[in-house]
């Protein structure tokens, strides 16, 4: 096995020595090769150098060259014969003087490579010895030895010829005025002369790499006494600037550059518009909605659109939107989750890239975890504010808007845009030389919108900012139409009704009112309830099978009103359209016999009225969708909130109940208005509002409102606390809270809170609400939080206002407290103006909450109350035992009390008319129960006949405790005398002081038996009889005045 191995390995070792030998061959190759083709280039420029010297000293100082080749050239030229001697001069002139203004000129940055030697010598020159000088050495005068009979007679000619050519050719001003036609130059091999090629002194610095006259500065060899020599200032030349050349052939290089560009842009134009008339021939056939457009998408995944078009690809695609109208993603809208947002750093947890969306709203206390606005740590270097959109979308532009704040002027003025597809690879938008900077907000309520000049398809976009006022603080909102080739998520609720989904102003909007009442005349009537400050009506439309008739009907039969209102702030307009859907829907779906709709419109007397404030709504509508800020259109043109502008009728029911008048002195319903409520500072749309609710007995009605997802009901104002005692405690005495832990005690005062806010009837307002909330497909879902706060509802989508944002003399609390209709808040959500294209999910999303609290009227009993001769009574006070709040019959004596299932002991009085009980019960079903009254009429209509025979009307005295009615008998028999009055005030005071010892004893005597376990005592009767006398006995007597037990009276008016 030994023995093969050895030739093997002296084998191998002549291999390697050999192939060692051959490399090191090709290196002392190499290297002769490199150190020859320096040197000749070395000669070459020296032999450059000496003649670019040689050349000035034949001219005068004024005319520099700095042109290599130029002299060799033409002393090449001169044998052949081609040209004469003084033609080659005048062309050692032109390229003299051109070379000169070239030296002051910087050397184009063009680096061609070098020509190549020759292994040729060049023709030797005849004067000269065929050595070139070195370049450091300054070149010699030619002497005359060598050139003894051409060299004067040269350089005359030179002298003379150079005048001569410097007039007839126009050289004093050294360059003219109109460029020559530029030839196609030919490589000219180092070796010979291109005799066809001509050179011109206005040829601009455009040379070519094989040009006799190219020149490589990586070969040059320096010269340090060059340049002080071509910074000589010519001495027969006044102006220095006739020596800057016309860069007459870079202006041809842009022109042919434009001209290139633009028959690209024509090219690619056609192209677009060929794409353009297939796609919309396509839509017409397929899609109704959306125009065509061209979409970039990069086929890298952070490779987008650039100047050179490199590593992108066409595609033709069907969009859903036009590039122009593309929708907002849904930053303010909430339709962007949390988790699709991310930040390079924020300030405190208040001010998180959460609350970086449009319009987003701080708390009070802007240091709270709720900011104004997503704010950035200024320790960091690099900023940036992500969204994720989680599939390729059409990004169009960018709406910004500083921080929200009372006290800090915080806004972002420059900002740079970058795309990715994977947030790892990013793309600035640039347009191919710089990226774009884009200008931002002046002010920090306004939103300003960037358009982007071509759209731009990615998944994630980042917004870098540059400059910003005070601290760095943005909101804002992305715009971005989805792919053609994307699928629906499944939040996307497609719409099923054939609606007309889009904003009407107020000419639409009239104009789509008066479609529907043509479409359906039977079922619809449109009226106005009143006019706006600038003149403009607030329409009305009503829907019912027998329009403009209240129906009282049977004993059974009857139409409730029921109304939807919205638009009382002009920049919430979801309501709005939502009504406007809902005439639609509800005039489309009767003539379609839907049984639903059909009872809906049998059975309730509807009334929408889709604009409160048709001049904020004009005003909100010419900014559009998300470019009106949180305030503009909020207010009447008068500077008015509508629905905080009503009168404060809640603290005149609370302080009556604090004095213990309610419901003898203030009834607990249908409080009357101040007298200087309506001279004061009211707007006319409440005026207006609050005649329409007089005129009509609403039973329940709901305001639709913008800026949150909640439903809200009664009472909106938080009642002020009882006052309090020494101790701190409510009132209470020391003794009660002495044996009351702490625990408890807080217990009882939060119940006690609870109360201040709470109605007569909150059990049903809570399932009205709950009604709306819970049929609403988005409004219960509480994992994202309120728009601007955590959730504050537990996951049912309402709440008491008064315990949320209370506010002063609302619509709701004067509806409940002046009129029969209970009415609550609904706010739609987050976005106050959303875009059109938002509306179609956003009518699925309410629909069925539209429709079934409107069935809530039918909830309760209904009725009418009559006298026994079958006529009407209205205004009729029917109350239900437990509920401390009544309400009233209206004009044509029919009623509708809102209650829970349940039995109820309800009772009717009128006046004139004994009061009646009777017990209802509420049951499930679909309809109210009925509960009718026939009241008969009592002795207090005999004492009105008597007042009306002597004229004398009765008034209600608060402020008496005690009763002076013997007045009615002494005036009646015309008495009138000092003596007799004093006498009855006597005997008055002796009845009561009477009644009084009669209690006093009966309640000893209770408490006798009570302490007594063997024998037991009844109590006395006397008590019991005076307190079974009726309150008219009590009233009238035969000899003296009654005795009083309440606390008001009646008095007849002597004047």
């Amino acid at each position: 096995m030994r023995a093969p191995r050895v030739p093997l390995c002296a084998t191998l070792f002549a291999l390697c020595w050999i192939l060692t030998f051959v490399i090191n061959e090709e290196l002392v190759n190499a290297a002769k090769s490199n150190q020859r083709t320096r040197s000749v280039q070395m000669r070459q420029n020296s032999g450059i150098n000496s003649k670019r010297e040689d050349l000035q000293d034949g001219f005068s100082e004024d005319t520099q060259m700095d042109e290599p080749g130029a002299e060799e050239m033409a002393e090449k030229e001169k044998p052949k014969g081609k040209k004469t001697p003084e033609e080659v001069l005048a062309a050692k002139a032109k390229k003299a003087a051109e070379k000169e203004a070239k030296a002051k000129k910087p050397k184009p940055t063009k680096k061609p490579k070098p020509p190549k030697p020759t292994k040729k010598p060049k023709p030797p020159k005849p004067t000269k010895k065929p050595k070139p000088p070195k370049p450091t050495k300054k070149p010699k005068a030619p002497k005359p030895t060598t050139t003894p009979t051409t060299k004067p007679t040269r350089k005359s000619t030179m002298e003379e010829e150079e005048e001569k050519l410097l007039l007839e050719l126009g050289w004093d001003t050294l360059f003219p005025t109109e460029p020559k036609e530029k030839e196609i130059e030919k490589p000219i091999a180092p070796d010979h002369v291109d005799v066809d090629k001509k050179i011109d002194a206005i040829t601009p610095p455009s040379i070519k790499e094989h040009d006799p006259d190219y020149w490589d500065a990586r070969h040059e060899v320096p010269e340090p006494d060059l340049i002080p020599k071509i910074e000589k200032k010519p001495a027969s030349t006044d102006d220095p600037s006739i020596y800057l050349p016309i860069p007459v052939a870079a202006k041809k290089l842009e022109e042919e550059l434009e001209k290139a560009r633009k028959a690209k842009e024509e090219k690619a134009e056609k192209l677009r518009k060929m794409w353009e008339e297939e796609e919309e021939e396509k839509r017409k056939q397929t899609v109704p909605q959306g125009e065509p457009k061209m979409v970039l998408v990069s086929s890298w995944s952070s490779a987008f659109w650039t100047q050179t078009g490199q590593n992108c690809c066409w595609l033709q695609l069907q969009p859903l939107f036009s590039t122009n109208e593309c929708p907002p993603l849904g930053l303010e809208s909430h339709r962007v989750e949390d988790d699709q947002i991310l930040a390079s750093s924020m300030s405190h947890h208040g001010y998180s890239a959460l609350r970086g969306r449009l319009n987003m709203q701080s708390s009070a206390d802007e240091d709270d975890v709720y900011g104004g606005a997503w704010c950035a740590d200024t320790e960091e270097k690099e900023h940036w504010f992500q969204v994720n959109a989680r599939r390729e979308m059409e990004f169009t532009g960018v709406i910004t808007q500083g921080r929200s704040s009372d006290t800090n002027d915080d806004f972002v003025s420059s900002y740079f845009v970058a795309f990715s597809n994977d947030s790892r690879d990013w793309t600035v938008l640039d347009d191919g030389y710089a990226e774009w900077l884009f200008y931002g907000n002046v002010d920090k309520d306004t939103p300003v919108m960037t358009e982007f000049s071509y759209p731009v398809v990615a998944r994630y976009i980042r917004i870098l900012p540059q400059s910003w006022n005070g601290s760095l603080c943005m909101r804002l909102e992305v715009l971005g139409c989805p792919l053609p080739t994307n699928y629906p998520t499944e939040n996307d609720v497609p719409p099923t009704d054939d609606l007309d989904y889009r904003h009407h102003n107020y000419k639409e909007m009239r104009q789509m009112m008066k479609v529907i009442n043509e479409e359906c005349p039977n079922i619809t009537r449109i009226y106005n309830i009143g006019k706006s400050s600038q003149g403009l009506k607030m329409y009305a439309m009503e829907i019912s099978d027998n329009p403009g008739e209240h129906e009282t009907g049977s004993f059974q039969q009857g139409e409730p009103e029921f109304r939807y209102t919205a638009g009382l702030h002009g920049n919430e307009v979801l309501g709005r359209e939502l009504l406007l859907l809902l005439m639609q829907f509800l005039c489309k779906e009767y003539n379609d016999d839907n049984p639903r709709v059909r009872h809906l419109v049998e059975s309730v007397r509807i009334h929408l009225v889709p604009s409160l404030n048709p001049d904020a709504y004009e005003l909100a509508y010419e900014m559009g969708s998300e470019m009106g800020n949180w305030a503009l259109g909020h207010w009447t043109e008068e500077g008015y909130d509508i629905f905080q502008n009503f009168p404060d009728l809640n603290s005149i029911l609370w302080g009556a109940e604090d004095r213990g008048w309610v419901p003898r002195v203030v009834p607990n319903h249908h409080i009357p208005i101040p007298e200087n409520f309506l001279n004061g500072s009211v707007a006319v749309e409440t005026k207006a509002i609050i005649s329409w609710m007089e005129r009509t007995p609403f039973v329940l009605g709901a305001n639709l409102q913008g800026g949150e997802k909640i439903v809200t009901y009664p009472f909106d104002m938080q009642r002020p606390p009882r006052a309090t005692g020494p101790d701190g405690r409510g009132g209470q005495s020391a003794h009660e809270y002495q044996h009351m832990n702490e625990e408890t005690w807080a217990r009882i005062q939060r119940q006690n809170e609870g109360a201040l806010r709470e109605t007569a009837d909150e059990n049903l307002f809570r399932w009205l609400a709950m009604t709306y909330a819970h049929s609403h497909l988005t409004m219960t879902e509480n994992h994202r939080g309120s728009c601007h706060t955590d959730d504050v509802t537990g996951g049912q989508g309402i709440i008491n206002r008064a315990s949320w944002k209370p506010v002063v003399g609302s619509m709701n609390d004067f509806s409940y407290l002046h009129t029969n209709c209970f009415e609550i808040s609904i706010f739609l959500g987050c976005d106050k103006f959303p875009h059109e294209s938002e509306l179609a999910s956003e009518w699925e999303n309410n629909r069925e909450s539209l429709l079934a609290f409107i069935e809530q009227v039918h909830r309760g009993i209904k009725g009418i109350v009559r006298d026994v001769d079958g006529n009407l009574l209205a205004n009729a006070t029917v109350s239900v035992e437990g509920i401390k709040h009544d309400v009233k019959t209206a004009a044509t004596g029919d009623y509708w009390r809102l209650l829970n299932p349940g039995e109820y002991r309800v009772t009717a009085r009128a006046d004139g008319y004994s009061s009646q009980t009777r017990l209802c019960i509420v049951g499930y079903d679909a309809n109210a129960t009925p509960c009718s009254f026939t009241l008969t009429k009592s002795h207090w209509a005999r004492i009105q006949q008597i007042m009306a025979q002597t004229r004398k009307r009765p008034r209600l005295v608060t402020n008496i405790p005690v009763n002076t009615n013997n007045r009615l008998n002494v005036e009646s028999t015309g008495a009138a005398a000092g003596p007799q009055s004093e006498r009855l005030r006597r005997l008055r005071l002796m009845r009561l002081r009477k009644l009084r010892m009669e209690r006093m004893k009966a309640s000893m005597t209770k408490e006798t038996t009570t302490m007594t376990t063997m024998t037991t005592t009844p109590p006395p009767t006397t008590a019991l009889s005076a307190a079974s006398d009726t309150w008219f006995d009590l009233w009238f007597e035969t000899d003296t005045a009654p005795t009083q037990k309440y606390d008001f009276e009646h008095r007849i008016d002597e004047d």
